[in-house]
């Protein structure tokens, strides 16, 4: 599987993104004339080498007359929709700009359709959107994934005055997509609400590198000059090994708990799971004075750490949490009907390099069937996988 991975250790800007995919590999001519189709009056487009603290990178700089131009978000969509990139590269390029729409609605209290956009209505945000949705699809990723998102600090001057950094529609776009942020480095806008837009619609998955074959590399660099860092986005691409389990990052919440009781302490397992904790289960241990305890283990998407760490605290198990980060292997799993003497049951599959190495009926199934059929449930079992063999020789 082909996959990219944006390093943004210094924020993001549309004009990046393009830059980083361009110095990757995207074809300079063919990327042009896509853009050509827009139909924009007298579109500029400069590509040039540069640097940044010494690190070689490309510069991607659209221009056009008047292109402050206010537009809406039904302005923008007919330009995109006329113009003759594919099908799909015109799907993503315009469900971004409803994201940007829908944030800009959401920081000013206006309907997204009723949005005049300033700044990323601009040619050059346009023209930055629908390049990155051409190069994706160009360079044939198939999988996005990010680093944490630098976006710097201060306050930036916009449209509607001085704002904080991040900007209001970017805070709100990464918000809403769940994003993690850092600030720094440097004080100044780091990270666009073009580039938020891109990456939010793009990304699969956000954390660090993940297991990777690198092919090429490419650095897009922004506008701002500094002494402290690079201002550089580098676009990783390579191919994800399919020799190997698929990896994901989870995280490890745990507290030892003394004072908890063994009720308390089931209900509150039970809560974590039904909010989508990946796993709970508790070990006993010896505390302080001898005191018998037990540990509870909480494991969750990163993306739920907030959420299961409210949990904990609203219930009162614990005063602090211990958390780590975990990079996990897991093999693609995918899930087969069979149908029973007893009904109808799910069959769990793993695969490895494509070859089924692992078949079980889903309990719960097996569970129901039973006490419907009044059987045992190892008889559910054992007829679910007799009826997937049969159903599935080799």
């Amino acid at each position: 599987m082909k996959i990219a991975y944006f390093d943004c250790f210094a924020g993001a800007g549309g004009d990046m993104i393009v830059a980083s995919m361009l110095d990757a590999g995207l074809d300079e001519k063919f990327l042009t004339e896509q853009l050509d189709s827009l139909g924009i009056s007298d579109l500029k487009i400069q590509i040039s080498r540069t640097t940044r603290c010494g690190l070689s990178a490309l510069s991607f700089a659209p221009s056009a007359p008047q292109q402050h131009k206010h537009r809406n978000l039904s302005d923008i969509t007919e330009i995109i929709t006329q113009s003759k990139i594919s099908r799909s590269a015109k799907e993503r390029a315009i469900e971004i700009f409803k994201k940007l729409a829908q944030a800009e609605g959401a920081v000013h209290g206006t309907e997204p359709g009723q949005i005049h956009f300033h700044e990323v209505g601009a040619v050059d945000s346009i023209v930055d959107i629908v390049s990155a949705c051409i190069g994706i699809e160009t360079l044939g990723i198939e999988k996005v994934y990010c680093s944490q998102l630098s976006v710097g600090a201060g306050t930036v001057k916009c449209s509607h005055g001085l704002m904080p950094v991040p900007a209001p529609a970017t805070a709100e776009l990464l918000k809403e997509s769940k994003v993690p942020v850092v600030g720094g480095p440097g004080n100044s806008e780091l990270l666009t609400p073009t580039a938020a837009a891109i990456l939010t619609g793009f990304v699969d998955e956000f954390g660090p590198l993940p297991p990777v074959t690198i092919e090429a590399i490419g650095y897009g660099a922004g506008t701002l000059e500094s002494d402290e860092f690079p201002n550089l986005l580098r676009l990783i691409i390579g191919k994800y090994g399919d020799s190997i389990a698929q990896t994901d990052w989870v995280c490890l919440l745990e507290s030892n708990m003394d004072d908890i009781t063994g009720e308390v302490i089931g209900f509150v397992m039970e809560k974590l799971l039904g909010e989508g904790a990946l796993d709970v289960f508790t070990t006993p241990i010896q505390m302080k004075h001898n005191r018998p305890a037990c540990k509870l283990s909480v494991m969750c998407r990163v993306s739920d750490i907030e959420l299961m760490e409210k949990i904990l605290f609203e219930e009162g198990l614990t005063l602090g949490i211990r958390k780590q980060i975990y990079q996990r292997s897991k093999l693609p799993r995918d899930f087969v009907t069979v149908n029973t003497e007893f009904g109808k049951i799910r069959v769990k599959t793993a695969l490895l390099n494509g070859k089924i190495v692992n078949v079980k009926p889903e309990y719960s199934d097996c569970a129901k069937a039973a006490k419907r059929h009044n059987v045992g449930v190892k008889t559910v079992q054992k007829a679910a996988i007799k009826t997937y063999d049969i159903e599935n020789p080799e």
